[in-house]
């Protein structure tokens, strides 16, 4: 049974869940957004590609045997057991977006990103995503960027309160100053606006929505267990809040 969370489910967190998730987001929203954007504007999924480094693990060999010809003594060696330790390797990386644009002059009015776990830690991922995010604030596209994991660095902002979870709306016509979402664990995902130009009405997204229709679609409940502590791990009195919740 699946408990019937206020807002975002945790459990959509873990690594191995995520990166499937955040492919089923893309594409819904995309799915969502194009009959409200019709006919002056169209959501395209595109993608952002680049190289980065994948730690793997190293075999633990501890005995080496040396076999010697027949009739002759088999030599065994000892060696000193070595230490498990990782080494980077190279990891093609693709990660989607949204763009909403403009028919006819194909001009991109607001780009949509949904957050990866390599973008809020230190390495390649964060600084591709870092490069792309300077280029859009200093367009006059406007950005509106989900932010759905707890773990990790949350990309640079001044004003904010710390939070679970954020959406940040950056207007171009508003800048440096953008709207804020923040909201935690226990608290309903926001429903917000998507910015279009001046003078068009604009589309509400509603994340909590489209989460649960891709939790549904996607089978996800065949892969997690709510009995088990998610990943990353919550406090003990959330992860008790969590086994109280009503179950559907």
């Amino acid at each position: 049974m699946t408990p019937v969370f206020p807002g975002m489910n945790p459990y959509l967190e873990n690594p191995d869940i995520w990166t499937e998730v955040h492919a089923w987001l893309i594409v819904q929203l995309a799915r969502n957004l194009n009959p409200l954007l019709k006919p002056k504007y169209r959501a395209a999924v595109e993608q952002r590609v680049y190289t980065d480094s994948l730690l793997v693990g190293i075999p633990d060999v501890s005995v080496f045997q040396s076999q010697q010809s027949k009739g002759q003594a088999v030599a065994t060696s000892t060696l000193s057991k070595p230490i498990k330790v990782n080494v980077p390797m190279p990891e093609e990386v693709k990660e989607s977006y949204l763009e909403i644009r403009q028919i006819g002059t194909g001009k991109v009015v607001t780009m949509i990103e949904v957050l990866s776990p390599k973008n809020k830690r230190p390495g390649e991922g964060r600084n591709q995503y870092t490069a792309k995010r300077y280029k859009v604030l200093e367009s006059l596209s406007h950005l509106v960027e989900i932010d759905l994991l707890r773990s990790g660095e949350p990309l640079p902002m001044s004003g904010g309160v710390p939070s679970d979870y954020r959406i940040l709306i950056s207007r171009a016509n508003s800048r440096p100053e953008a709207e804020l979402y923040p909201f935690s664990l226990r608290e309903p995902i926001p429903v917000f606006p998507l910015p279009l130009q001046s003078g068009d009405e604009e589309p509400t997204i509603d994340l909590n929505q489209v989460l649960q229709d891709i939790y549904e679609q996607a089978s996800l409940d065949l892969v997690i267990d709510y009995g088990q502590q998610p990943i990353p791990p919550l406090t003990d009195p959330d992860f008790q809040w969590i086994q109280s919740l009503p179950t559907a």
